[in-house]
């Protein structure tokens, strides 16, 4: 309760008020001076009365005038900011010339409503394409408020959770299924246990703001279908592959079996047909031979092991790695001391195959080869090239079992690759720019492979 004994505070004048008294007090001066005059002066009574009643009206009539010149302004001004706060930006001030301080006023606003109206279609037309968007793509979208309650999803949101909008919208994401996806590290692959989930899913997660509170954004992809058709896909390469390496050692196998059987059954005797025989078989044997070298590349990549690291110095491992090539002298340009956190046996496999494929390349045209390196931040990138006749095909690199050389088994740069690639790092392959030969790029993060 008001305690009774307490003044009250007076509330202060409205702004009409204070302008209706001031122009009242500033026309009362004159309006009292002329009075005494005219009630003082020899005058009629009757011109006395009506000049009275006509000084006092023009007066109430000026204050009047006055008022409204200055609040009816304000009062169009504020129901256009009105209009505004509530997004009408249709109405527009009349008189909006900058020549006089109003209509400054009023043209700025004006041109503020204008601008409000370009960014409010801005705006919805930017919604109306991240809404199309979000239907048409095909992921999984969800955003989850602080408190873990779903604010938003998509169509195929939807559908992955096998729940309609209306009862999905608001509850708790450990109610939906998908509090496991809201912690952890990621991009990283899940199975989900929902109605419309079925294999492998790609977790995605990041953070935005909305009317000031903080959000989670949640994106899962469907990697079922794209590892399916990836994984096809390398199977016909790789059977590919195979069926042209095999057939190429059981065809001549076979004709040279065929015609050893026609001999022996026609009953060829004398040391033509011993001949004859010795090279078939020998043909035969080293047919063989080959495709068992090939069957045993092929159990060597796919056994290749989880990498085990240990310190290792970047520059002796190059230099050990160049003097295996004894064929031609493989030039070490100086590089910057650095250790590289790497399984030794793996990463001086890599090496050693590249430092070969480049000593190949270069015995060719009689050139030279060479390797650098350099460190960019945490990673070594390391350089090898050569003066051989270049890359003609790039697009069969690092297909397994493909190779361009004679006795060659076609997994060299595709157990790089895969060495490379456990280790955290890649390998490039691309003609020299300016120059003839090829240029491998070793790229590896210094402080080893995480996991």
């Amino acid at each position: 309760m008001t305690d009774p004994r307490r003044p009250r505070r007076k509330r202060p004048l409205r702004h009409e008020t204070r302008v209706t008294l001031l122009a009242l007090a500033a026309g009362l001066p004159a309006l009292v001076v002329a009075l005494l005059l005219l009630w003082l002066g020899a005058h009629p009574a009757r011109v006395r009365l009506t000049l009275t009643v006509l000084m006092v009206g023009a007066w109430v009539v000026g204050v009047a005038a006055l008022r409204e010149r200055v609040v009816r302004p304000l009062q169009t001004l504020s129901n256009m900011l009105a209009a505004l706060r509530e997004g009408d930006y249709s109405i527009r001030a009349r008189g909006a010339d900058t020549t006089s301080p109003l209509g400054l006023a009023y043209h700025e606003v004006n041109a503020l409503a204008d601008l409000l109206r370009r960014q409010r279609l801005d705006a919805l037309e930017a919604t109306t394409l991240l809404r199309r968007v979000m239907e048409e793509i095909d992921v999984a979208i969800f955003a989850f408020d602080e408190q873990g309650r779903l604010q938003l999803l998509n169509g195929r949101a939807e559908a992955l959770l096998g729940l309609p909008v209306e009862r999905a919208l608001g509850a708790d994401a450990a109610a939906l299924g998908l509090a496991a996806t809201l912690e952890g590290d990621t991009p990283r692959l899940v199975e989900l246990g929902l109605p419309g989930a079925s294999g492998r899913w790609e977790v995605r997660r990041g953070g935005y703001r909305w009317e000031g509170r903080p959000h989670r954004l949640l994106v899962l992809s469907d990697l079922t279908r794209s590892l399916r058709e990836e994984e096809r896909l390398a199977w016909q390469r790789l059977v590919r592959v195979l069926s042209h390496e095999i057939n190429n050692s059981l065809a001549p196998i076979q004709s040279i079996a065929a015609s050893l059987q026609t001999r022996l059954t026609r009953g060829g005797t004398g040391p033509q047909a011993a001949r004859e025989m010795a090279d078939g078989l020998s043909v035969i044997e080293a047919r063989s031979q080959a495709l068992g070298r090939f069957i045993h590349a092929y159990a060597r990549l796919a056994r290749l092991p989880r990498p085990r690291p240990q310190p290792l110095d970047v520059a002796t491992w190059i230099r050990r790695a160049a003097s295996l090539e004894t064929r031609l002298p493989v030039t070490v340009e100086p590089g910057p001391d650095a250790t590289l956190d790497a399984d030794g046996d793996q990463i001086e496999a890599l090496l050693t195959n590249l430092v070969r494929n480049a000593a190949d390349a270069a015995l060719e045209t009689g050139g030279g080869a060479r390797i650098r390196w350099r460190t960019r931040a945490s990673s070594l990138v390391l350089e090898v090239e050569d003066d051989g006749p270049g890359l003609s095909d790039t697009s069969n690199l690092f297909v397994p079992f493909f190779t361009t050389k004679p006795g060659g088994t076609g997994i060299g740069l595709t157990l790089c690759r895969q060495i490379a690639e456990a280790h955290g790092g890649t390998v490039a392959l691309a003609n020299r720019s300016g120059a003839r030969g090829c240029l491998a790029t070793v790229r590896l993060p210094l402080e080893g492979p995480r996991g």
